[in-house]
């Protein structure tokens, strides 16, 4: 029998946890003994009630104006991020979200560390700030393709293991800041296998409807597939920390990652305990009087 405790606990990568992408299962085919209908079910439930939580959690965080949140979702091409947040976030006032999609650096952006792009994007108090890839794109498709390391022009780097480990321990900074101030960071990867990555780019290719989703990168990058996997495998490995940690979500299955994404948003906000504010003495007795003058109004 599933338990709605065990969602986070299965996917969440614990500090000094000896972590291995190939153990993480992207088709979470490794519930034994319990049927694919019963665990699509279990999921479509899931994720109904993780809206609903989250938008009541989301009304009372905006209202507190306190913490931020901060949700990173990082995949491979196809692996159902756009989907995720759509569906996840479906039940959330506009006003108090935000998403981000970072593209190609620009020429400005090039003319600062490898961070001050998503700094300026970072929620503000009260929000919902949702990073569709994020700095680690920094540790993952610079890595993979380092000549992008050596646009940024730094002076004396040397592109090697130190470089990357630099990095790991910026971006553990970064979040160490943010946590302290305030911002509760929750990163997700969404594990796609490549045999389903493929089958959902043939889709695109066979559907006319869906060809704007395509680009010709999807299929170069696909074969530096490998390259990306040791790349997600350290980072996840080096940046999965107390204050922010990782989730390997099963995404071969979208209604799996879905509820899992919703699920651990959802608990984490309610985790923050975000409390409407207190209304003084001096507006309890304007309400009252606004009230009185507008019974009146009505006799």
């Amino acid at each position: 029998m599933l338990k709605l405790d065990e969602v986070v606990d299965r996917f969440r990568i614990d500090p000094g946890e000896k972590f291995r992408l190939k153990d993480h299962d992207p088709s979470w085919a490794g519930n034994k003994g319990v049927p694919k209908a019963k665990r699509k079910k279990f999921a479509e439930d899931l994720l109904a009630k993780s809206i609903r939580e989250l938008a009541e959690a989301q009304d009372r965080l905006y209202a507190s104006d306190t913490w931020s949140v901060l949700v990173v979702l990082q995949a491979m091409d196809a692996a159902g991020k756009d989907g995720t947040i759509k569906h996840v976030m479906s039940g959330v006032n506009p006003q108090g979200c935000q998403v981000f999609s970072f593209k190609q650096p620009s020429a400005e952006e090039l003319d600062h560390n490898f961070l001050w792009r998503y700094s300026k994007a970072l929620p503000e108090r009260g929000r919902i700030g949702i990073f569709n890839r994020s700095y680690y794109e920094e540790v993952l498709v610079v890595r993979v393709h380092p000549e992008l390391a050596q646009a940024e022009r730094i002076p004396g780097a040397e592109i090697d293991r130190k470089f990357w480990e630099g990095r790991y321990e910026d971006i553990n900074n970064l979040e160490r800041h943010l946590a302290r101030n305030g911002t509760l960071v929750l990163k997700f990867f969404l594990n796609v296998s490549r045999d389903e990555q493929r089958r959902r780019f043939l889709k695109r290719l066979n559907d006319p409807s869906r060809h704007w989703k395509f680009s010709a990168s999807d299929i170069s990058e696909r074969g530096h597939w490998d390259a990306y996997m040791e790349a997600y495998q350290d980072a996840i490995a080096a940046t999965s920390t107390k204050w922010a940690p990782w989730h390997v979500i099963p995404a071969d299955h979208k209604w799996v990652a879905r509820a899992a994404v919703a699920h651990t948003i959802a608990e984490a906000v309610q985790g923050l305990d975000p409390k409407y504010p207190e209304v003084t003495p001096e507006k309890l007795a304007a309400i009252k009087d606004a009230r009185e003058r507008l019974e009146v109004e009505g006799d």
